[in-house]
């Protein structure tokens, strides 16, 4: 069913109200950070396979910040002056969806726009309910056990404030998901450390800790939250259905917005 309705929303973006044909859609550009892991690239190509399966005719594309090709910038040339939306597979607001990618979008002769980062958003959390129960997490437990359990929400963190905004957004909707409190916590660049989350939830009687993934895909600092946990470790959000999903949620946004009223919501979202 979602994919008949993706497949049928890629239609109707082609008709305009009066009924007439519009243009071919815009190119998707997907952004990835970039990572030395090869398992970072491996999933965003899955990933990406699941974007296209739910929206056949949509043309998608892979662009780097850093450390991988192809670069954003070569695959911007690519297109030429064709249009396209460049969604970032970012989780929050920070200097990369701020800065470097409408760097590179502005310096490209391609007709762009860029999508807000994917989180905060409750697809986000559909994927990291899954990935936790997957891990061990139980979708029915007593009030006992609910009263000893906790998550840390390990994100990879960034110096620019209104990424924390994003990620304990995420972390509140996890917990009115789960019931139990969600610390977010970080890899680097931001307080609190991961150790010092699980440190803080079991100095409030919280021992049955897990580590929820909040990372696009399996990377050193993944791995290094991971290491972290005291119980379970859920997997990174990775090429989750929900994810492809969300892909496409921003990308739609993007199309529909006016230009200025995207540049509003990147500020604020």
């Amino acid at each position: 069913m979602n994919r008949i309705s993706s497949q049928l929303g890629s239609q109707l973006s082609l008709v305009s109200r009066d009924g007439t044909r519009r243009s071919a859609a815009p190119a998707l550009v997907l952004v990835g950070h970039g990572s030395r892991d090869p398992r970072t690239l491996s999933t965003i190509r899955a990933l990406i396979e699941k974007v296209r399966e739910l929206r056949p005719s949509l043309p998608v594309h892979l662009g780097h910040i850093e450390l991988n090709e192809p670069l954003l910038p070569d695959t911007l040339a690519s297109l030429g002056t064709g249009d396209a939306v460049l969604v970032p597979l970012l989780l929050s607001r920070g200097y990369h969806v701020k800065q470097d990618i409408p760097e590179a979008a502005a310096a490209s002769s391609a007709n762009t726009r860029v999508a807000a980062p994917l989180g905060p958003h409750p697809l986000l959390v559909e994927t990291l309910y899954a990935r936790l129960v997957e891990a061990g997490w139980r979708t029915r437990m007593s009030e006992t056990a609910r009263r000893s359990s906790g998550i840390v929400l390990a994100a990879a963190g960034s110096r620019d404030p209104d990424a924390a905004v994003d990620t304990r957004r995420t972390a509140q909707l996890l917990a009115e998901r789960l019931g139990v409190p969600v610390v977010p916590a970080y890899a680097s660049a931001a307080a609190p450390t991961v150790p010092h989350a699980v440190r803080t939830l079991a100095a409030r009687g919280r021992h049955r800790v897990a580590i929820a993934s909040y990372f696009t895909a399996p990377g050193r600092f993944s791995t290094e939250c991971a290491e972290a946990a005291p119980w379970i470790a859920a997997a990174p959000l990775g090429a989750h259905p929900a994810m492809a999903r969300l892909v496409l949620h921003r990308y739609d946004q993007a199309v529909a917005a006016p230009a200025a009223a995207l540049e509003r919501r990147l500020a604020s979202a």
